[in-house]
């Protein structure tokens, strides 16, 4: 079996994907706390590290894992190059973590790595880190593909854009990373089997209700008995009224004068598109002035089990925790599916 190792694991979106793909996940390091546990209860058999990878002795730690690894994964902090930070750039210290991501492939030497991260890391100080990145590795002796992907184009029913640099030790790749693998999910068909409910309103675990209506939703199911994580916020009576207003075509400037907010998020106060996809779930997929998080035919945000059918994460993985705990480790993740994607490109790649 082929093993990996996953660095700024969050809750584990690409451990899953590597999973799903044949891969057997050996360590992964998350120093939140709180998402560090859902990631353990979610990935039992692997050994998590909760520790500021800083304050981790790189070699000593690592050095046991020397030609026992095939894959060294992971996102490095990404605040500082996101479009809604302040993009401080050679600035931000968040910025340079990547560098204990080579540190930690200088000494386990694995046979691939992936590291990920928001497209504008392509482009931040016109190109600076993706150059040193690039350098950094090929030092190593690594050959390096990267590439913006995107979510929607293997099978994620959600805009997402992740850039990607994969790199194999020793020789070049004969597979580049892939455009597409040709599957297609609308928000319909990710969504629309799970139980209906009023804002506020859900529970923890409740059995399924429908039978699945796409063969997303069957592939979702799969090692499931019913969802959970799918509770309702309860919105407040000015925000019930003004999503009675909202419809299917809609945008916030169709709502009467006195209903208009001062959000300035792209999408707020509008619905989902049953047969198109969904926006990139954030953080704070709970309200309506953070995006486009509102329900096609239902007056409400979407819960976390629903954003986690967006990212792809099957209905047995649980999110544990707080409600902003879980909005974080969702919110934050890797789409599994699009892991899934990126693990057996690898596989195609073996020697």
């Amino acid at each position: 079996m082929k093993t990996a190792i996953d660095l700024f694991a969050g809750v584990g979106g690409l451990s899953l994907g590597f999973e799903l793909a044949g891969f057997k996940v050996l360590w992964a390091n998350e120093y939140n706390k709180s998402i560090a546990n859902a990631y353990k209860k979610n990935h039992p058999d692997t050994i998590v590290d909760s520790r500021d990878i800083r304050d981790i002795d790189i070699v000593k730690e690592f050095s046991k894992y020397v030609d026992q690894i095939d894959v060294v994964m992971g996102g490095p902090p990404c605040q500082g190059f996101s479009q809604k930070g302040k993009r401080i750039g050679l600035n931000d210290e968040r910025n340079f973590m990547f560098k204990k991501f080579v540190e930690v492939v200088s000494v386990v030497k694995p046979k691939f790595f992936v590291l990920e991260n928001v497209p504008n890391i392509l482009t931040a100080e016109n190109g600076y880190f993706k150059e040193q990145i690039i350098h950094s590795f090929g030092e190593l002796g690594y050959y390096i593909d990267v590439k913006i992907l995107k979510a929607e184009d293997f099978g994620v029913p959600q805009i997402r854009r992740r850039a990607v640099f994969l790199g194999k030790l020793g020789s070049d790749l004969r597979y580049r990373l892939p455009n597409t693998n040709h599957m297609v999910t609308c928000v319909e068909d990710a969504i629309s089997d799970l139980p209906i409910l009023k804002s506020g309103e859900g529970l923890e675990f409740v059995p399924y209700t429908q039978q699945p209506k796409s063969d997303y939703q069957k592939l979702m199911r799969i090692k499931s008995d019913g969802v959970w994580n799918h509770i309702s916020t309860k919105h407040s009576k000015i925000a019930l009224d003004r999503l009675k207003l909202v419809t299917l075509t809609s945008t916030k400037n169709d709502l009467p004068k006195d209903q208009q907010t001062k959000s300035i998020y792209s999408g707020t106060w509008t619905r989902m598109n049953p047969k198109g996809f969904s926006r990139t779930i954030t953080t704070r997929f709970d309200t309506p002035a953070s995006g486009q998080f509102t329900l096609p035919f239902q007056d409400r945000c979407l819960t976390v089990r629903e954003a986690a059918r967006l990212q792809s994460f099957p209905d047995n993985f649980i999110f544990y925790g707080k409600k902003m705990d879980q909005m974080l480790q969702v919110g934050n993740a890797v789409p599994p599916l699009l892991a899934k994607a990126i693990a057996e490109t690898i596989l195609l790649n073996e020697d």
